[in-house]
């Protein structure tokens, strides 16, 4: 991922310096564990454990020569093994993927206990945010069109609630890639003893494979990245109703504009919402890793490496931006700016037509049959749409016209906004234990 977008936690997680330093842990815990059994010299064990991980320039150089990456960095390492001989003892029984997957389990821990954190505290900001306008009144729109009045922290409710239920998916997903293995070339624990494997997976926190080849199953690895595609499609989700809300013609939400910020390099007056729509794009690139990776659940027999490639690029791609895109929502959301009065304005911009639904139910108990009243209704919201005329004058006018006479302190309750929104306080009072 490029440097825009990546936060410096997360972008040491996948940094080559931590990642040898993850493969000089996993491989010296194999050593002490060997060492522990009398498989090999206890005396290999201080040398090793006192050698410095390689630098990324160094592993780059003899890699340049060999064509393998664990094998340069095993060269890399010894050089720094002091005496040199106590690294022939290093790797010992295992094969490349023993240390690659085992490391990759700790950096996807790693990444997902990063993200869990993000993502409860955006929870809260959407938590903290809903209950602030429990009772701020806006249209709700339908096919992008006014629908019936709605509350604001009611759809930022759903929201909150959204993105708790995919910050629980990312526990269990943590979960189900917190496995590692240490079973030589084709998993059948040929050169290394099951001991050693669930020594050193206990010491790592993770557990062994159930089973493995030479690597192991990818289903855990796809589930993961198909979890972070929700979290940043929940992101994008609230970014595009910051967009819409922006808009010149809503003007009901905007992004914080700092002191400072300039919108557009022509137009002065412009105020755009770069970070929603930034949210947008970054979610998109997200989710296109999903099925590469995917993919890498199916290897010829034991093992092909076609989703090395792949995992090299889209986890640390994923994580990063997903660690972004949370950041960068739950900012989106701790400075946007409600303008409560146009959210009313617009809630009484269409005339009187978010009420329709009450008005037919309420003539359907007065007596009318729905065909009749829901032509009376249509007819009369359509003379509304055309000339501008406010409902309660156009439903006078068609219901005088069919021999009908309107009770209008029935339509005077149709027509007050609060009462379609009376029966959400179970949703806050949810939301108030959200956690």
């Amino acid at each position: 991922m490029i440097n825009r977008y990546t936060l410096p936690e997360m972008g040491r997680v996948w940094s080559e310096a931590h990642k040898y330093e993850l493969w000089c842990q996993v491989e010296t815990l194999v050593l002490e564990a060997h060492a522990k059994a009398g498989t090999v010299p206890v005396e290999s064990v201080p040398a090793v454990r006192s050698a410095p991980p390689p630098t990324p320039e160094a592993v780059a150089a003899i890699e340049a020569v060999t064509g393998h990456d664990v094998i340069a960095f095993l060269t890399a390492w010894a050089d720094n093994t002091t005496p040199r001989s106590a690294a022939a003892w290093v790797h010992y029984g295992m094969t490349s993927s023993d240390l690659l997957d085992t490391a990759l389990a700790m950096q996807l821990t790693e990444a997902s206990d990063l993200l869990l954190a993000r993502a409860s505290h955006l929870v809260g900001a959407l938590r903290e945010h809903a209950l602030a306008h429990s009772g701020t009144l806006r249209v709700g729109r339908t096919h992008g069109i006014h629908a019936e009045p709605d509350i604001w922290g009611h759809r930022v409710a759903d929201f909150a609630f959204a993105m708790a239920r995919c910050r629980d998916r990312l526990r269990r997903a943590r979960d189900s890639v917190a496995v590692g293995k240490l079973s030589g070339p084709v998993g059948t624990y040929s050169n290394i003893d099951p001991a050693i494997e669930a020594t050193v997976m206990a010491e790592l926190g993770l557990r062994p494979a159930d089973v493995a080849t030479q690597v192991v199953f990818r289903d855990g690895i796809a589930e993961w990245v198909s979890v972070l595609a929700l979290l940043a499609t929940a992101c994008e989700a609230i970014a595009l109703e910051v967009r819409h809300g922006q808009r010149t013609e809503v003007a009901e939400l905007a992004e914080p504009f700092s002191a400072g910020q300039k919108g557009s390099s022509a137009m002065p007056h412009k105020k755009n919402p770069i970070r929603s729509e930034r949210i947008c794009g970054v979610a998109r690139v997200i989710r296109g890793y999903v099925t590469p990776v995917m993919e890498g659940m199916a290897l010829w027999h034991e093992r092909d490496i076609s989703h090395s490639s792949v995992e090299r690029i889209a986890l640390a791609d994923a994580a990063i931006a997903t660690d972004y895109l949370l950041h960068l929502t739950t900012g989106v959301i701790e400075g946007l700016v409600v303008d409560e009065a146009r959210m009313l304005a617009n809630l009484e911009s269409t005339g009187g037509l978010i009420y329709t639904s009450s008005v037919l139910l309420d003539l359907v108990v007065a007596g009318m049959s729905r065909e009749d009243a829901y032509a009376l209704v249509q007819a009369a919201a359509m003379a509304t749409w055309e000339t501008g005329t406010p409902l309660r004058e156009t439903l006078r006018t068609e219901a005088a016209a069919r021999g009908q006479e309107l009770d209008e302190a029935r339509l005077d309750e149709a027509c007050r906004p609060q009462r379609y929104v009376e029966r959400l306080g179970p949703v806050f009072d949810r939301l108030e234990r959200l956690s």
